[in-house]
């Protein structure tokens, strides 16, 4: 991660703790998924929605609304 980028996602951090009283547990929830996402990529070798040679089916992913 650049400097850049870093300063970014700090901004993002900071505005996200200051403007909710979960904000917290937003950043917490928004880390995990990201985590998750990473993980199934590589255990699955496709992103959601993604066709690999190998992978003739979709990997299913999820609906924001219903989270």
């Amino acid at each position: 991660m650049t400097k850049t980028e870093s300063k970014t996602a700090s901004a993002a951090v900071r505005d996200i703790l200051l403007s909710s009283p979960d904000g917290l547990h937003e950043v917490i929830r928004a880390v995990m998924q990201e985590v998750l996402e990473a993980e199934m990529d590589e255990a699955l070798g496709a992103s959601k929605s993604e066709r690999t040679p190998e992978r003739l089916g979709y990997r299913s992913g999820y609906t924001a609304a219903l989270l």
